[in-house]
Formats: C-alpha cells, structure tokens, sequence
C-alpha cells in the first residue's frame, strides 16, 4: 500500500507511528491520541501529496526524506506514550530526540529497626518497613558516606557485628564497638540520629570536615587533608543552590531545560525538608535541532521511569510543555498518589525554578569550553555516518586456545564512561563465534540498555559485515565502523606510531596517513576495548588456575569451592585468610588442607 493511501486508511485510534525512509531506516517514532488525525498533520494531499507547510525545519526535512510508515494500536494515549519512549530507547530513530546519559542516581539509606544500623548507599527500592533514605545524590553520595564514617563513631563494615569482638576500628575510635556490648542500641541511635541531621544539612557536614582538615595539616597529615578537601569539593560541587533554604519543610523536585545550537541540557534539583540535596543533569545531542515538547517529556519519563525510593508530591519545571498533563496522569498511576506537575509563577519556587535554568546555561557553556565536536563530525563527514557519534562502543574478545574465552564491550562519551563498560563469558572457541556470541548478546540487550549511535569493532571487512548483520536483524541501524592492523607477512604491524591500520565501512576501506587525528581517535576506542578485554581475560584466566590449584588440595571439592566463594567472595580473599577462618567456613580438615599445615 503506498504511503500516502495509508495514511489516510489509519484508524481514529491511540497509538504509536514509525517513519521510515526508502531503505526502512527509521526516521522518527510518535506516538498520537487519534493516529489519523496526528499524521495526517505532517502532510498536504492537495494539490500535491507533500510535506504541510506549517512544520517546522528539523519535522520537515524529515517528512521528505519519509516513504513508508508503520503503526501500532494501543488502548489509550497513557499507553502510546510509555511504548513510544520505549521504542524510542531501545531503536534511536534518526529524528527523534535522546538522552544521553539515562541513569539512576544513588540513595543513601538505614535500616531503623536494626539494633546497630549503619548507613550504605543503593539505587534500588530495598524491602524494609523502617527503610530511611537521602537524595538522590550525583557524584556526592561516596564522599558524604565515607565522611559519616569518619565523623561519627558508628559500625563501620557489615561484618563487624558477627565477629563478637572488638577490631581495629575501636582501637582507632572510629567505632564503640557495640559488638562486645560497650554501648547500648538507645545511646547508639542517638549517634545515627546526629549522622542523619549532617546528611541531610550538607552546610553543617561540611564545617564539620573543614574543622578536621585543618587538624590533619596542624598535624602534618597532608594526604589525609587532601582526602577531606577532595570529599568537601565534591559535596559543595553538587549541591548547585546549597544556599538556599526554603522556609516550610517541603519536598520538591524541579526540572529545567536549556538549549544551544548543537546540544540540551536538562537540569534536576532535589529538595528535601526545604533543603537542596543535591543536583543532576543529563545532555541531549541531535544533528537536527530540538523541541523543547519532547526534552521536558523524554526527562520526565527517563527519571522516573525507574523504581524510586521516594517521589515528592510536587514536581516543579521551569515552563510548560504540551504533554504536560497527560505525563502527570501516568506518574499518579505509576506511583499511586497525587503527583503534580506545577509551572511557579512567583515566589520563591520561581526563583527555585529561574536558578535551575540558569544553572542549564552555565552547563551549557562549559560544555562549549570542551567541545569535542569538531572530530565526531568529521568521522561522520569521511565515513558517510547516518549521524553524529556522540555515543560510541568498542568491541573486542580475547581467548588463549579457546581457554577463557571472554568479550568487552567499553563505551565514549566525550571521554571513557567507565560505569558503561561491560564483560561477557563467551562459549565459543574461535574469534568469528566469540564475536558473534559478543554481539547477539549486546542487541538483546538494546531494550534495557539502548545502542550507541556507532559501534567500532576490532575485526576486518569478515568482522564488519557480521556486525552489520547482526545489528540489521534487531531491527536497529546503528552506523559501524571495523579497525584491523595491517598485515606484512601474515604478521600484525603494532610499532607504535606507524601501525598503518585499515579502517572498514560500508562504504569501503580507509587507509589514513598514521598521523591523521581521525585515525587516531579510532585506534584510541580499539585499543580500550583491546585493553578491558586483556584485562578481564587475565582475570578469569587466574581464576581458572587457582580453582584448578584449590581443587587439587586433599578433600576440596567444587561444592567446597563454592562455598569457600560464597563467604570469602574471591580467591585473592581465600589466600589472604587465616586458618581459623577457613576453618569456621569448611571445617578442621579441609582447612589444614589449604592452608598446608
């Protein structure tokens, strides 16, 4: 059926539309309260079937480059708006606009009904009926955790209290050793209670260290001041509107967007008991423009899209968008309370809101400071990529015979997203499988954790085309680059600095001068993933060996293994261990066994 008999044969349904160009690359995803009525709008039928002229320039450029359209019914608006930012994550359309760093943010938490509580740090819900959470936080949850430990006297590990006996935390006075009872739960708990009072008031937390740096430098402790130093940078650093204190103890939560001629930011600010906890922002990148309308949404969904410990009854933004409502009615359902979306006009939430998009500016231009544009644009240029590749993986396994057999796939994003990198355990012997293997398994998971807009494999022309498979079959077009060495004589050319390595596209091969920048930022995104993929395979090549070692001692079993593992963790922990506690875990017999006594 040609498209524009299509369109007017859509039903008078909720539901979701995809755009794709004359060689089924998708173009954009949308989603409609009456499909026929919200397509329909992207045309002209009269004269000529064409592009409506009222669309903006990003829309109708677009809409010409659009030849066929798919769609998909749904019960309601609700329901097209959670599949549509769905399938927008899981298959990146040309046009439609992303968030680049999607994430969820840490809490810290305590667990009031225990005896001896102690404070740890989650990004889940943890079951508990007297679960107290803080934040979320950005980069500062570390620093404030470990500054608690270090300013108050409380249990400092978790297995401090099953030793029963006082350790080197007591005798250092970080804790008062409530294991060998020489303090009581209530006397405790009035400490917890004065750690929370500093969690929560970051001014107070921070005077507090500050006094302790300057103990350690009177003290020529220099190193241990530098750490107090570093900690107070991070906490102030996020903490953006840290002077301002509301005068009612409310809660907020409160989003901004700004907007330059390559890239967004959108701001959050979090408020608890009238004061900031602490600030995030996520950047948006599009080689064609934005709308304001999708930033606000795709911010909103992408947060609280995840399970959230707590979510305010009051969500402020700095200006209106057009879904707006229809966003606030899906947070009620989700969350089961009257959540609101609010737009302050005056006051002080105004001024809350002004500073969040200030603060969106200022982002803004600091990323232009660092801008590393300039290169990502002109690999798009020289390689023929579909788009910008602001977000990129690199791909490699490594393997000793088939031994250990091991994938890595490591992530860019202006610089190496380390939290990104991920290793896999791969069954196959030989390198084409193994990269096979690495690939399946990373599109599976492009629903939960998206693709990046290009993907550069350690591998020649045979390596390329299979990725290019793989990819296409999911349903995703992502552009794909391979790097291979080049070869005299069978043999690698690695003499750093000379290495005249092959780049393989779609297009054809590339063989830049060993000087240009170009070249070199691709060496650079395959030689990290060469590097994590050595790594990982170093390690459970020596995990290997010492199971093997472990096995070979009288009366340990695999079962014994386990459970040594389970308890200990690692084998480095069960080389470290004393006899006595490998004898609490496996036993008199089997200890002497591994400890060769």
């Amino acid at each position: 059926m040609k498209l524009q008999e299509k369109i007017l044969n859509l039903p008078n349904e909720a539901g979701v539309y995809q755009y794709f160009d004359e060689n089924r690359r998708l173009l954009y995803i949308g989603k409609a309260k009456n499909l026929k009525k919200r397509v329909t709008s992207y045309f002209k039928f009269k004269p000529d079937f064409e592009p409506s002229a009222k669309l903006e320039a990003r829309i109708h450029k677009m809409i010409t480059q659009t030849k066929v359209l798919e769609y998909i019914i749904v019960d309601s608006e609700h329901d097209a708006l959670i599949l549509e930012n769905s399938l927008i994550k899981q298959l990146k359309p040309k046009y439609n606009i992303l968030l680049r760093d999607d994430k969820t943010y840490p809490y810290i938490f305590i667990d009031l009904n225990e005896e001896f509580p102690r404070f740890e740090i989650t990004r889940k819900v943890i079951k508990g009926k007297n679960i107290k959470y803080f934040g979320p936080f950005s980069s500062s949850a570390n620093d404030i955790l470990k500054s608690i430990y270090d300013i108050f006297p409380l249990v400092q590990k978790k297995g401090c209290l099953k030793s029963k006996k006082a350790c080197l935390f007591y005798e250092i006075e970080k804790c008062l050793a409530p294991c060998e009872g020489k303090i009581d739960s209530i006397t405790y708990k009035k400490i917890v209670t004065d750690a929370i009072d500093s969690i929560k008031n970051s001014k107070k937390l921070i005077k507090v260290l500050k006094v302790k740096m300057q103990i350690y430098s009177e003290k020529l402790l220099y190193e241990e001041a530098l750490k107090i130093r570093d900690s107070i940078q991070k906490i102030e650093k996020s903490n953006i509107l840290s002077s301002i204190d509301l005068a009612k103890l409310e809660d907020f939560d409160i989003f901004a967007v700004g907007i330059d001629e390559i890239r967004a930011v959108g701001v959050r600010i979090f408020i608890r008991d009238g004061k900031v906890t602490s600030s995030t922002f996520s950047h948006f990148k599009s080689d064609n423009g934005f709308d304001l309308n999708e930033l606000y949404k795709v911010l909103l969904l992408e947060y609280y899209n995840h399970t959230l410990p707590y979510v305010p009854k009051n969500i402020l933004i700095f200006e209106d968008f057009k879904e707006r409502e229809t966003i606030q009615e899906i947070l009620q359902k989700k969350f089961n309370k009257k959540t609101l979306i609010n737009i302050p006009k005056i006051g002080e939430l105004k001024k809350l809101t002004n500073l969040a998009y200030k603060n969106a500016g200022e982002i803004l231009r600091l990323q232009r400071d660092k801008n590393s544009t300039k290169i990502l644009s002109e690999l798009k240029e020289l390689f023929s990529l579909d788009k910008t590749p602001y977000d990129i993986e690199g791909y490699d396994n490594s393997h000793m015979m088939g031994q250990a057999s091991v994938g890595a796939v490591i992530k860019w994003n202006e610089k190496f997203i380390k939290r990104g990198y991920r290793h896999y355990n791969l069954e196959a012997k030989d390198e084409y499988a193994q990269m096979r293997e690495l690939l399946l398994r990373r599109v599976e998971s492009f629903d939960k954790n998206p693709p990046p807009d290009l993907l550069v494999i350690d591998g020649g022309e045979t390596l390329l085309k299979l990725a290019m498979k793989i990819v296409k079959q999911s349903g995703v077009f992502v552009d794909i680059v391979a790097i291979a060495k080049e070869k005299r004589d069978a043999k690698a050319m690695r003499a750093k600095g000379k290495a005249k390595d092959i780049i393989y596209t779609k297009d054809g091969e590339f063989r830049l001068s060993t000087s240009d920048k170009r070249l070199h930022f691709i060496q650079n995104i395959r030689d990290e993933s060469h590097r994590f993929a050595i790594s990982f395979f170093k390690k459970q090549k020596l995990k290997a060996d010492k199971e093997i070692s472990l096995l070979s001692k009288s009366g340990v079993g695999e079962a014994t293994v386990r459970k040594l593992l389970q308890y200990f963790e690692t084998f480095d922990n069960i080389n470290l261990a004393t006899f006595e506690e490998i004898e609490r875990v496996v036993g008199t017999k089997i200890a002497r066994s591994i400890k060769n006594i």
